[in-house]
């Protein structure tokens, strides 16, 4: 089926993306500046136009990263000896990081950079942010944070399996995200009922163990919470 076909095509996506960030340490500190800026971002209002390039910018760091890293490979198949086009090559991929690189730190200067030095504790715990925007960091996030981990012990497939369920993060957040914005406690109830059938379904495919299960909702309300509780309008 094409349903199947497509997950499997994200699964080999995402395993690409795992592979990089167990074997290459580049991408790991761009992993980790990229939660970082999310982060951050979190005390400041910035508009729609600021966030997408701030968006914008950590995506192509991490699409040149993963170029950069599918040239080595190839390289490094089909040239077993020292090769000086081989090595131009790889200077070159690699400058493609640089480039994007530096161009993330630009945006970072133009968006944050006044900003920041306005910053006091007091506006960090009142700012006010738009939902839409609160929702975006919260999830990316989440998602972030999952692909990390399944790295880290390696285990499991991007979609499926792993030290914690991905699924059940999100449909966690999810439900939290829903109160915060409704207050309604029919809606509330009705994305727990969700929530409960997506981390069921995950348990009796044995996609996951309760642990796994519970892992994942305790980091999906965690990273919530903290965002919403604390930056919410």
């Amino acid at each position: 089926m094409w349903i199947l076909k497509t997950i499997n095509s994200f699964n080999h996506a995402i395993a690409g993306f795992i592979h990089a960030i167990r074997t290459q340490r580049n991408m790991q500190l761009h992993l980790i500046a990229a939660i970082f800026v999310l982060a951050f971002s979190l005390f400041f209002d910035l508009s729609r136009l600021e966030l997408g390039l701030v968006i914008i910018s950590i995506s192509l760091v991490i699409f040149a990263e993963l170029v950069n890293t599918a040239v080595e490979v190839i390289i490094d198949i089909l040239t077993q000896d020292y090769s000086f086009k081989a090595r131009i090559a790889k200077n070159i991929s690699a400058a493609a990081v640089v480039i994007t690189a530096g161009n993330a730190v630009f945006i970072a200067y133009l968006i944050f950079f006044n900003r920041a030095q306005e910053l006091s504790l007091n506006l960090i715990f009142n700012i006010r942010h738009e939902p839409l925007h609160l929702i975006f960091i919260n999830l990316s996030l989440i998602f972030i944070l999952i692909i990390a981990l399944k790295s880290i012990f390696s285990s499991g497939t991007p979609l499926k399996g792993g030290i914690v369920s991905g699924h059940s993060a999100l449909a966690a957040s999810s439900v939290l995200i829903i109160w915060f914005l409704t207050e309604s406690l029919i809606a509330f109830s009705l994305a727990v009922v969700l929530a409960f059938l997506t981390a069921q379904s995950r348990l009796e495919a044995g996609t996951h163990s309760f642990k796994e299960i519970l892992l994942g909702t305790i980091l999906g309300i965690i990273i919530t919470f903290i965002i919403f509780y604390y930056f919410s309008i």
